[in-house]
């Protein structure tokens, strides 16, 4: 494969760090990164080297936190596109049970996987919708992730709003602001549905397990982030390399989220 070399001067370790500083991330804080790898331009060292970078800004008092979901470990009824029904049972009875040290995340970009993998990471356990950090407060932020929880009081997300973590987009849009679930969790009465994936069981095996939980909704995300950057102050925009970026504090994003829920979706989910 050809390699486009055109264009600005390729990103480094000390280019992305400086631009993180600038956008406003801070030693010492508590970071939930969405990220796009191609959209920073070209990056000298790739994923490694925004990781280091975000790692060099955040010091060792900081943590550094990434979506590091499973999406593909659910009932294949729900997959899009869909396999045939006759493949159903065959792919539940053999579908590899989530395994926080080796299961890896699915769609949520190679920075994610980079994190994930980082020596001393720590994982959540959920078996589809799991976070992994790096950092000083790693283990008590993953430490709670129950199942019939994806993004609620007992995730990691709960944890990061008490301790007034920030959300950097990266190159990506409002529509992957996973903190805006959280808000849904708030609402009165959230609509529920059945879910299903395979996990382990304490002896080691597998299983296929169903549970109840929120309806996760981010068909609107987009229109919500955008009125949220619009109507308030709390949203600081700017490059880190040739990306558009976005950084707010986590507990204003769900604050605001829950007040446009109630005025846009009728009080509760959609």
């Amino acid at each position: 494969m050809l390699i486009d070399y055109a264009g600005p001067a390729p990103q480094t370790r000390e280019s992305i760090a400086a631009d993180l500083t600038d956008l406003g991330v801070r030693a010492g804080s508590v970071l939930l990164v969405h990220s796009s790898l191609s959209s920073l331009g070209w990056v000298s060292g790739g994923a490694l080297t925004v990781v280091h970078a975000m790692l060099d800004v955040l010091g060792p008092s900081g943590t550094l936190v990434v979506p590091s979901q499973t999406a593909d470990n659910r009932d294949p009824s729900t997959w899009m596109p869909r396999p045939p029904e006759a493949w159903w049972p065959a792919i539940r009875d053999s579908l590899p049970a989530f395994d926080p040290d080796r299961s890896p995340s699915v769609r949520v970009g190679v920075i994610t996987e980079q994190v994930r993998t980082w020596p001393g990471a720590v994982r959540s356990a959920h078996p589809q919708t799991s976070f992994a950090a790096v950092g000083a407060q790693a283990a008590d932020l993953m430490s709670r992730h129950d199942t019939d929880c994806h993004l609620g009081e007992a995730s990691p997300l709960a944890a990061l709003d008490a301790v007034n973590g920030a959300t950097l987009l990266l190159g990506v849009s409002f529509h992957r602001t996973t903190v805006f679930h959280l808000a849904e969790y708030r609402q009165p009465d959230p609509p529920r549905r059945n879910y299903a994936c395979a996990v382990r069981t304490p002896a080691g095996g597998r299983r296929w397990m169903e549970y109840e939980d929120v309806v996760l909704d981010d068909h609107d995300f987009g229109d919500l982030g955008r009125d949220f950057e619009q109507e308030t102050d709390a949203v600081t925009a700017g490059p880190v390399g040739q990306a558009d970026c976005r950084l707010f504090a986590i507990p204003d994003a769900v604050a605001y989220a829950g007040k446009w829920f109630t005025r846009n979706r009728g009080g509760g989910g959609a």
